[in-house]
């Protein structure tokens, strides 16, 4: 008898940020990623400077848990839900440990996007979700094998999620999203009337 098997799976892990205690509520972030915004003006002239739609503290600001509490407090849960995730993945440490690298803001405003990516040099990255009012952009996910797919068809339109070149996840604010950073990743156009407000991060092996 024949036998299909799914085999090298990608995991992609999503949770709401608050299953674990002491989690701060999304309004308390959202109020601290717009107040640090208007201040960050490094921030606003990488923006512009590199075409990054909106505002991103990525190359400004990387210390975000030592200046402001409730940054503080969110890398106490963050560091939770990726230990979670770790140990899903299974990876043997080797007596190290999957530690925080970086984290920053991101404020997409209406018709913004931010284009395909990886995260070099982590292991695992994510992001949670401060604002997303209706109408905000769902995080697409690439298949990581589509550039070895060579002459293969395309897949139907129907096919089975496990099979699909994309997926779109659209996360409710408070979730968090986790997935090991090798995978490419991208936030289409933002067809809110309001900005996507959002968290992400890095975590290295070391």
């Amino acid at each position: 008898m024949s036998q299909i098997d799914s085999i090298f799976v990608t995991r992609l892990y999503r949770a709401a940020l608050s299953e674990f205690d002491n989690a701060p509520a999304p309004t308390e972030l959202e109020a601290a990623c717009f107040s640090i915004a208007e201040d960050d003006e490094a921030g606003q002239i990488w923006s512009e400077e590199n075409n990054y739609p909106g505002y991103t503290s990525y190359a400004s600001l990387d210390d975000l848990p030592w200046r402001f509490p409730v940054f503080a407090d969110l890398v106490n849960v963050l560091d939770q839900h990726v230990a979670a995730f770790v140990d899903d993945l299974e990876f043997d440490l080797n007596g190290k440990e999957i530690k925080l690298d970086s984290l920053w803001i991101n404020i997409l405003p209406p018709g913004g996007t931010h284009a395909s990516h990886i995260h070099p040099h982590s292991v695992i990255s994510g992001t949670t979700y401060v604002s997303m009012p209706d109408g905000a952009s769902a995080l697409k996910l690439e298949d990581p094998r589509s550039g070895r797919m060579m002459a293969a068809p395309a897949r139907k339109r129907d096919a089975r999620r496990d099979l699909q070149g994309f997926i779109y996840m659209a996360p409710d604010v408070g979730d968090i999203l986790l997935w090991e950073s090798w995978l490419r990743h991208e936030v289409p156009l933002n067809m809110a009337d309001e900005a996507r407000v959002s968290v992400s991060f890095n975590y290295g092996w070391e």
